[in-house]
């Protein structure tokens, strides 16, 4: 294997090349091998070439960090970008902290807010590079030191800087959002399109480039929200609006205006087409491919609207543009001595001053005349139609100069806030360095700031290499960087050429020539400054990047920036406000009063007053001067933050998508200061590898006796020591092993070399394996043949044998059966004989017994009737001496009554007590209830008829109260009706007793039947059926029939104060129950109000619960169960058929009589699937910071994954203290398990749980398949294998909670098919159909980028060929695939609530005490 190495090259700038015959030291030639097979001798000495730069090995190639490298030098770092931007569409790559970013000139779909978010939270070594992994690494960085952060975004025209800076800025709008509803967010991305409008303009180079520098600070308060934000510009280039060059534009806002003149609001402004402006046209092409003008400006002017722009300000706006384009065609005639000039009707001055509000006649005036002032006199003095001409033009540049500053403070003053600023985030937007073949004060302007900004950048990379190495307590040796400190001073110190410009200008006959040779003069000691050989009118500046020639033509009178006083005074006097407003601060500095000035984010707001005319010398402030304060204010402000760094490179001229020109990306790598990074880093220790890592990667080339020691850095220093014998190649730090360039590849090589004999041992292996199976496979077949031949032999002698063995049974067989036949029928003949004898004296014996038995019976019967006619006789003759001596007793008592009741005396008496008597009567009921039993005929005694009661015989002197059978003495028929009467009632309550005696005997018949039931039962069972029937009895006893509530207690209570835990013993949904009962109960008594009382109060407390425990799993869980519940209970007893299909008659017999409630019914299922929602999004929050952690990350399998060197951004500041997240895929499943069995306990129906579990699912697989698309370092076979396992592994979760029919599998089947992606062969042309039917699930860019970031993990593993890529891609031409990277994390599937009734039956409900519900009574 030869070495390889980089040569020069006049076209390619590098070239790979191999060397084909080993160097000596001393010799001149290299014999060298190009990649076409062609040879070279390639020269080398003191006075040729150098040694070329040795290549990295190719797992190298491709990193995601330049710094990760083994060999660090241009070429590697040119041929790194070519392949990440070419071959893999990359357009991102680290470059130590720098963020090396390349224009693709293609829309690509890495931006949108799923990419957002899954960049938001991670440190920035976890995912590929991108812009967003840099302002989550500034956000992060605020936030935890609390200091604040710049975002420094340079790079040439046509580079994406604006692009770059946009989309940084849309980041913190989406994860800093405002806590309130100011939408401060949103009209910080609205000040980008009126920016772009106003600044930027169609180049050669660029479509959209900016022509001015911007810096904005977003301001964050203490919870890091974005609470305001504030821009500074520079160096707006106001030179365009006069003047294009060929194939340019002017600012987008003049031909958007022009596109949307035909607008009914845009009638006064007399406007065209852009082609019949002087100030529009001179590029000769006025529009842009794609871009569609008129849409431009309406978003435009959406963005205005919501920065608070009213109209009549937007109005005048515009009139201020279109009085620019025509005053741009003014047309200034001269007069014939060629000394002055005239304006002859001018119809676009006349629109000019109608539009600015300004008289026509001053205005035409001082257009072509000036004012001079002397100390004694004022002169008026014509001007020639070229004077006239640059004024006319100078006007029109002041007018749009101060125009685009009142628009930049009014952006300022819509994103001030009054809240207290915390900390800020700055994003530079700022210009490249230029150079062209005519270069001009703005091209010095442009370079003299970039000067400014690679000092700080060297500084600050200078500082931290040393930080990092005083970190790791490594020696410190000083390493020269490049300091162009002198070439600032050149251009800034004192008789710099800023000072001579300054000078220059207050000179009152200056010239450019006259400054020019002042320069030569005073300058050309300096290093940094030449004369050109062939010119006296311009001059050479060597800058960091290049050399540089300035002409000197224009200088003084751009950094005058000349305007006449009398034209401004006239704008001045303007009738309208806006315009007024814009001149009356012409003594301010235009550039600074953009900004504030002070470094914070206040906005100082100009009164609309005038203020007092400044001192003169303050007045005429130059241009240079206004810049160089400007910029001195911007460094105060960087060096005062954080730095993040992104060079945007623009990789060819002529914007054609992913194609690279190497010459264009080195001189702008060499520019920007990426390769000075590169030498920084290369000068000292730059590989960096920790020790866990170094261990996992090189274990291999360790002894198994070395890996016995429990301490791994003591391993790892031990195997170095025995590697590498120079001790200067590499350092030890306390957490990482420093690697001088070339040891990483030196250490790969010999793990490379190990690999190689292990394969060799392996191959050696398998192949004697192979040999010793083909042995025994022969051996075996001789042995197999000999068996069959032996075993021949001994079945034929054994089936002699065995015939031999059968004749002798079949003969012992015969001779048994016959003697056993003779023996069975001589024992039947005595069986039977016996049988007939037993039977005969048994039936002797019975017959004796049964006549013993029937005289018993006769006995028995002739005693008891003797008995019974001898009881008759002596009860008749006692009941026949009762009666007789009764009878006699009330003779004699009828007889004294007869003579009481003569006597007058008597019947006063009797008269007196009647009232009495009634209630004697009433006491009396139950005497005389057993007097009419006596006299019943049924009655022992004899019947007494009424005239035995009421006979005129005297009566037997007996005292009343002697007889309880007769009555006191009434009159007969008073007596015989109250007999009457209650005879009527006992009969009534006879009838009644013997329905209550048939009703007893039902129910002890039932009861038995339960009591049979109930023992047939196990114990537990007895118990729990008892319950139940005692509460059925209660419910039938009408204790239990409906709730009646106190509505505010019951929702307080039960809604408010309600925990799951104290009702996850009881029956699930008891809350939903309760109230559906309650609701019951106003149902039954048609109380409408109630009804809507409770439900309006169930739903508006439901909602604050939810919103107080927004983060609660269990509780959203809870509710949800309870929501479902309470609306398939109002479906359930509604009425409605369709739900009543299964319901019991019982349940059919509890449903709603009085009110329909669909309405609420609906309401309910709305709020059932906000519930539902938010379950999802509490879920998915707990879930979030595991699934990449357990799927991706972890070791299910140990030892599979392998380690590849990673570069500076293993070491960045957010993540010190941090490792990585320890969460597995155990976690992961337990956590899915807590989910579902909280979601069973809380009794959730099973339908809805498998939707949340399959929602859960589509979340795993979203996050993991956007980790995976953007993340280099999983992209391996070995991951693929890891992710197939764990994605076994939740299968059969699924499968134990028997939830494999949810739909979840299906949802996690484009990470199954990326891990099979991953796994696959990936070379021939059947692997690429192979793939294509595989991979249905994934789109076309999803296989295409997982191809691209396939990374091998060892040599032995083949990348994917760019043709395989191309393949595949032809081969998916034809699918209809969304255009999609990323999976949609925030997608929900729409949510289902099947009707499931309940079994349940409110009868057997019981509210356990616990829930101190006691204010609920039972009606």
């Amino acid at each position: 294997m030869y070495t390889r190495v980089w040569i020069p090259d006049p076209e390619d700038v590098w070239r790979a090349a191999e060397i084909v015959k080993d160097y000596t030291e001393g010799d001149s030639i290299l014999y060298l091998k190009l990649e076409d097979e062609t040879p070279l001798e390639y020269r080398i000495g003191p006075k040729d070439n150098a040694l070329p730069f040795l290549r990295n090995p190719d797992i190298l190639v491709g990193e995601n960090d330049l710094t990760a490298l083994s060999y660090l030098h241009e070429p590697a770092v040119l041929h790194n970008l070519k392949v990440r931007f070419t071959e893999s569409n990359h357009i991102y790559t680290y470059c130590g902290i720098v963020l090396v970013a390349i224009n693709p000139y293609e829309q690509l779909q890495i931006y949108g807010e799923e990419v957002i978010n899954a960049y938001s939270g991670q440190n920035m070594g976890d995912m590929d590079p991108h812009i967003f992994a840099v302002a989550e690494e500034a956000y992060k960085q605020m936030a935890r030191y609390e200091r604040n952060q710049s975002i420094i975004v340079s790079g040439e025209s046509g580079a994406g800087k604006t692009v770059s800076a946009k989309y940084a800025m849309r980041f913190f709008a989406t994860v800093g959002g405002s806590a309130n509803d100011t939408n401060v967010e949103e009209k910080v991305l609205a000040s980008s399109p009126i920016m772009e409008a106003i600044g930027n303009a169609k180049t050669t180079r660029n479509d959209n480039s900016s022509r001015f520098g911007k810096y904005i600070q977003i301001g964050f308060d203490r919870s890091y929200h974005i609470i305001g934000a504030n821009m500074r510009t520079y160096l707006l280039e106001k030179s365009r609006v006069v003047f294009q060059a060929e194939d340019e534009r002017n600012y987008h806002i003049f031909y958007q205006l022009c596109a949307s003149a035909s607008l009914p609001e845009f009638k006064d402004l007399a406007l065209t087409s852009a082609e019949d402006f002087i100030f529009t046209s001179q590029g000769e092409n006025i529009f842009i491919e794609g871009v569609n003008d008129a849409e431009d400006f309406e978003k435009t002017r959406e963005a205005f609207t919501l920065l608070g722009v009213n109209d009549s300000n937007q109005s005048s706006i515009f009139r201020i543009i279109a009085s620019i384009l025509h005053l741009g065609n003014v047309e200034i005639c001269s007069e014939r001595d060629g000394d002055s000039c005239h304006i002859l009707n001018d119809p676009h001055l006349t629109h000019f001053c109608q539009l600015l509000g300004v008289e026509l006649e001053q205005m035409e005036h001082w257009l072509c005349h000036r004012k001079l002032v002397t100390t004694s006199e004022t002169y008026v003095k014509n001007v020639s139609r070229k004077q006239a001409a640059n004024a006319r033009d100078a006007l029109a540049k002041h007018i749009y100069a101060h125009m685009f500053d009142w628009i930049v403070e009014y952006v300022n003053k819509s994103l001030h806030t009054s809240s207290k600023q915390h900390s800020f985030i700055g994003v530079l937007d700022i210009y490249g360095f230029e150079t062209f073949e005519i270069n001009s004060f703005e091209q010095f302007c442009i370079n003299y700031a970039n000067e400014k900004l690679q000092q700080q950048f060297n500084q600050h990379v200078f500082k931290l290499e040393q930080e990092e190495y005083m970190k790791e307590q490594i020696p410190w040796t000083l390493i020269d960087f490049y300091d162009n400190q002198p070439c600032i001073d050149v251009i800034e110190a004192k008789l710099g050429i800023l000072d001579l410009l300054d000078e220059e200008c207050k000179v009152p006959k200056g010239t450019d020539q006259n400054w020019c040779q002042k320069l030569y003069d005073r300058l050309s000691s300096s290093v940094h400054f030449q004369k050109p050989r062939m010119s006296n009118t311009s001059f050479i500046v060597i800058h960091f990047a290049d050399k540089v020639e300035y002409q000197c033509d224009g200088f003084l009178e751009k950094n005058r920036d000349t305007v006449y006083e009398e034209q401004i005074n006239i704008l001045k006097a303007s009738k309208f406000q806006l315009v007024a407003d814009l001149f009356q601060d012409t003594n301010k500095d235009s550039s600074i009063s953009t900004s504030s000035s002070s470094k914070s984010s206040r906005v100082n707001v100009r009164a609309a007053k005038p203020t007092p005319k400044v001192p003169n010398k303050e007045h005429r402030k130059t241009v240079g001067h206004q810049f160089r304060s400007s910029l001195q204010l911007l460094m105060e402000t960087l060096n005062a933050t954080t730095p993040h760094y992104v060079r945007c490179i623009k990789p060819n001229d002529v914007k054609e998508a992913f194609s690279f020109e190497s010459r264009r990306a080195v001189q702008q790598l060499r520019a920007c200061g990426v390769l000075e990074t590169i030498r920084i880093s290369a000068a000292g220790y730059p590989s960096r590898w920790t020790y866990p890592d170094f261990f996992n990667r090189y274990r291999v080339l360790m002894k198994k006796s070395d890996m016995t020691e429990g301490d791994k850095k003591l391993v790892c220093r031990n195997l170095l020591e025995t590697l590498v014998k120079d001790p200067d190649k590499f350092q030890f730090g306390k957490t990482k092993i420093f690697f001088r360039a070339g040891q990483v590849a030196y250490l790969e090589k010999l793990r490379a070399d190990k690999f190689r004999s292990a394969c060799i041992k392996i191959q050696k292996t398998v192949r004697g394996w192979l040999q010793r199976v083909r042995y025994q496979k022969i051996r075996k077949s001789a042995i197999n043949l000999q068996r069959y031949g032996r075993g021949y032999m001994a079945r034929r002698y054994a089936e002699q044998l065995r015939l031999t063995r059968a004749a002798l049974i079949c003969q012992k067989q015969y001779r048994m059966v016959r003697e056993r036949r003779d023996y069975l029928r001589v024992r039947q003949a005595v069986v039977t004989i016996q049988a007939f004898t037993r039977g005969m004296l048994a039936r002797r014996i019975f017959q004796e017994f049964l006549l013993h038995h029937k005289a018993i019976i006769i006995q028995k019967h002739v005693q008891g009737w003797l008995t019974r006619r001898k009881f008759r006789r002596a009860r008749n003759a006692a009941i026949t001496i009762q009666c007789a001596y009764r009878r006699m007793r009330a003779k004699r008592e009828l007889k004294q009554l007869k003579i009481e009741a003569r006597s007058a005396q008597h019947l006063k008496k009797l008269n007196t007590g009647m009232e009495n008597k009634i209630v004697q009567l009433q006491r009396k009921m139950d005497d005389q209830a057993y007097c009419n039993h006596l006299l019943s005929p049924s009655s022992p005694c004899l019947p007494l008829t009424p005239l035995s009661f009421f006979s005129l015989s005297p009566p037997h002197p007996l005292s009343p109260s002697s007889s309880p059978c007769l009555p006191r003495p009434l009159s007969p028929r008073l007596l015989e009706a109250q007999l009457q009467s209650q005879a009527r009632k006992h009969k009534d309550e006879l009838a009644a007793f013997n329905t209550q005696i048939e009703l007893l005997k039902d129910d002890i018949e039932k009861k038995q039947e339960i009591l049979n039931h109930t023992m047939s039962l196990s114990p537990e069972a007895q118990v729990e059926y008892s319950v139940q029937q005692e509460i059925t009895r209660l419910t039938n006893d009408n204790l239990v029939r409906t709730l009646q509530p106190p509505t505010p207690p019951l929702i307080h209570y039960e809604l408010k104060d309600m925990k799951p835990h104290a009702v996850s013993a009881t029956v699930p949904c008891l809350p939903a129950y309760i109230l559906f009962m309650c609701i019951r109960h106003a149902d039954y008594i048609n109380d409408d109000q109630k009804v809507h009382s409770l439900l309006t109060s169930t739903i508006n407390a439901i909602k604050k619960v939810l919103k107080k425990n927004n983060n609660d799993f269990e509780m959203t869980s809870f509710w949800l169960a309870n929501t479902s519940r309470l609306l398939h209970c109002l479906k359930q007893y509604s009425g409605d058929e369709a739900f009543m299909t299964q319901n019991t008659a019982k349940q059919n017999e509890h449903c709603l009589k009085n009110f329909d409630l669909a309405e609420y019914r609906q309401v309910l299922s709305d709020l059932s699937i906000q519930i539902y929602q938010q379950l999802i999004k509490v879920a998915e929050h707990m879930m979030q910071p595991m699934i990449v952690s357990a799927m991706l990350e972890s070791e299910s399998i140990p030892s599979l994954a392998g380690v590849k060197p990673m570069g500076y951004r293993n070491r960045s500041s957010s993540m010190d203290g941090e490792g990585p997240g320890s969460y597995t895929l155990e976690a992961l499943i337990k956590q899915l398990g807590q989910f579902h069995g909280v979601m069973g306990e809380h009794g959730l129906d099973p339908e809805i749980a498998g939707q949340v579990v399959r929602q859960l699912f589509y979340s795993i697989n979203a996050v993991t398949l956007n980790n995976l698309l953007l993340r280099k370092d999983v992209c391996s076979w070995s991951t693929g294998m890891q992710l197939r396992y764990n994605i076994s592994q939740m299968e059969e979760w699924l499968r134990g909670k028997n939830l494999h029919q949810s739909g979840a599998v299906v949802n996690i089947e484009p990470v199954i098919q990326a891990a099979q992606l991953l796994q696959v062969k990936k070379k021939t042309s059947q692997d690429a159909e192979a793939i294509c039917s595989l991979c249905t699930s994934l789109t076309m860019q999803q296989i295409v980028k997982i191809l691209n970031l396939y990374t091998p993990l060892n040599e032995f593993e083949e990348r994917v060929t760019v043709s395989f890529i191309r393949n595949i891609q032809n081969r998916l031409q034809d699918r209809n695939d969304v255009p999609m990277l990323l999976v949609d994390t925030k997608h929900t599937f729409p949510v289902l609530f099947p009707y499931t009734p309940s079994a349940l039956s409110l009868e057997t409900l019981h509210i356990p005490a616990n829930l101190s519900l006691d204010f609920l009574t039972r009606v």
